[in-house]
């Protein structure tokens, strides 16, 4: 009789993991189905659902996600298994009911984008000297930061009046990582608003060889704290919070990574090469408490980009190519009422 409960058991329990098997749906696949945008983020196991101006955040094992930055909700478990982004048919029941609530909130803008050209004064940065139309020149990155730095300024500000366009620095003045990373932690933001840092390098290389454009954003595998701790907050939940919010800058951050990286590619053509998307933890991006990307323009140590990097009509294209890639985001960003609450 024993032998007989344990069989009847047993066959009961796989036929129940069975069962929830087959219950499991692909996420990107329903998403699309139901007019869901998703982003997923494999390196930090990260994800976002948008519909409707409304925004579900989630990571793949947690049994909750985040509603519109604001609220904490229990849900089934998403999981990341054979390549493939699972859910429960619950998850998606949950999630489409969210979607179909009215959002009835003021949407997030940008409200001041951050543009910090490296180096300057005292630092040149890397330099390097090469023939150029006969003539010997010496690139200094300082230079041609300052030089993308200010174009892309006047592109964003002809293009956006409505918002707060910065400059770290807007001549050869020395600043240093931590007053750079101050003066964008200090700029002022209303009510809804968001604010976007991105700084401009030119690399490097003992290999003279080495060349093209990268854009890079912090990486996953470091946590910051980029929420305000105020009154008695329950610790737990201030760090799960935190967490999520702090991926969220990430995912931002890799977004706009990729929109730049595909203005670059549009504008610079065949004249350079992408050298993809990077992640790192330089100290400009970690210590900015916003969504922040370090774009690197080309190899002044190579000698065909160098003299890219010396022709002025060459970073115009370049600074075209980051100006299309932030407009793009910003009317991503914008359109979906944004993703991150500024604090």
């Amino acid at each position: 009789m024993k032998k007989l409960i344990f069989k009847i058991l047993f066959v009961f329990s796989v036929f129940s993991i069975f069962a929830q098997a087959q219950n499991k749906l692909n996420l990107i696949t329903e998403s699309q189905k139901n007019g869901i945008t998703v982003y997923w983020d494999t390196l930090s196991s990260a994800g976002l659902l948008e519909k409707n101006g409304h925004q579900i955040s989630f990571h793949a094992g947690d049994g909750f996600v985040l509603q519109d930055y604001k609220k904490l909700a229990l849900a089934d478990s998403p999981e990341l298994k054979d390549g493939e982004l699972l859910v429960t048919k619950k998850f998606m029941e949950d999630a489409k009911k969210f979607f179909s609530t009215e959002n009835t909130e003021n949407g997030f803008k940008i409200g001041a984008i951050l543009i910090d050209p490296g180096h300057g004064g005292k630092d040149p940065g890397a330099l390097d000297t090469h023939t150029i139309n006969g003539k010997k020149v010496t690139v200094r990155e300082k230079d041609v930061n300052l030089t993308v730095g200010k174009i892309l300024y006047n592109k964003l500000k002809a293009a956006y009046p409505d918002k707060n366009i910065l400059m770290t620095r807007s001549t050869d003045k020395f600043l240093t990582l931590a007053e750079r990373t101050e003066i964008a932690n200090s700029v002022k933001l209303k009510d809804k608003e968001a604010i976007l840092y991105i700084s401009v390098h030119v690399n490097s290389s003992l290999d003279k060889k080495a060349s093209g454009y990268e854009v890079w954003y912090l990486s996953p595998g470091y946590r910051r704290t980029v929420l305000e701790k105020t009154g008695d907050v329950d610790k737990n939940l201030f760090t799960v919070m935190n967490s999520m919010m702090e991926e969220e800058y990430t995912t931002e951050s890799i977004l706009i990574a990729k929109f730049v990286m595909d203005g670059i590619q549009a504008q610079v053509g065949n004249l350079s090469s992408s050298r993809g998307i990077k992640a790192e933890e330089w100290f400009v991006v970690k210590n900015s408490n916003m969504p922040a990307v370090l774009v690197e323009l080309g190899f002044l140590t190579n000698e065909k980009e160098a003299k890219n990097l010396a022709d002025n009509s060459y970073l115009q294209k370049i600074s075209l190519g980051i100006f299309n890639g932030l407009s793009a985001f910003v009317t991503h960003f914008e359109r979906s009422r944004g993703f991150t609450e500024a604090k």
